[in-house]
């Protein structure tokens, strides 16, 4: 039997507002399953499983293992750039959030995916993978790294499309993905992302050459999500 996802575009949100509305979720179903441990099959609770997509002001977030000299403008100056900064309880070093691109929050219960944590990340590449060939770009896997990049292995060439960073507890997944689509990409100037000194970052609009819909991106995401991780979708 398909597990069902229900589905949520939040559009535009704040990022502290739609970080509060992930933890709700997430604590929901980490109640539920520490419930149903005393529950025999016939009587325990059904989880649901969320999906939400949205796009956030600019905003910088730093995970658990990042370091913050991989920030490199002061509090000053992100008041001039309009942007804020987070210090968050994902995995993974610092990243940009913004207008233009699409932000996915999974909150799974894996268990349910019978998937650990590294398929789990595999699978959220896989889809972005697959999305980015409905328009003719080859997206790729980096050694030693996460997320979908472009020409990992042409050095000067290597190029990030989309940040992976989540949390994991008791199996139960929050945060997600970055998807650049119509972002401006000048904001990278003002971080190391994700850790890195020597790579770059582009947009699905770069790449191709012209402005996209988000509305039809945000719909294969969901259909590829959808096809690889095997579900169904509520709305």
């Amino acid at each position: 039997m398909r597990n069902e996802v229900i589905f949520q575009d939040l559009g535009s949100i704040d990022y502290n507002e739609a970080w509060e509305y992930q933890e709700k979720l997430f604590e929901k179903i980490v109640s539920i399953k520490g419930q149903n441990r005393d529950l025999t099959p016939g009587e325990q609770i059904k989880i649901i499983n969320h999906l939400l997509f949205c796009e956030h002001p600019h905003v910088y977030t730093l995970g658990k293992s990042g370091s913050e000299n991989n920030l490199l403008i002061d509090q000053l100056q992100l008041k001039a750039k309009n942007a804020s900064f987070y210090k968050i309880n994902r995995g993974g070093d610092i990243t940009y959030h913004g207008p233009g691109q699409i932000v996915g929050y999974p909150i799974f219960d894996l268990e349910l995916f019978n998937v650990r944590i590294k398929q789990y990340i595999n699978k959220l590449e896989e889809s972005i993978i697959k999305t980015l060939s409905i328009f003719n770009i080859k997206g790729e896997r980096l050694k030693n790294g996460t997320g979908v990049w472009l020409d990992p292995g042409i050095p000067g060439k290597a190029r990030k499309i989309c940040a992976i960073g989540v949390r994991v507890s008791r199996f139960v997944t929050m945060h997600g993905f970055a998807f650049n689509i119509n972002t401006d990409l000048e904001y990278f100037n003002y971080i190391n992302p994700c850790g890195f000194i020597d790579k770059g970052v582009t947009s699905l609009e770069k790449e191709v050459g012209e402005k996209i819909d988000m509305n039809n991106v945000k719909l294969v995401v969901r259909e590829k999500m959808s096809e690889v991780f095997e579900f169904d979708i509520m709305t």
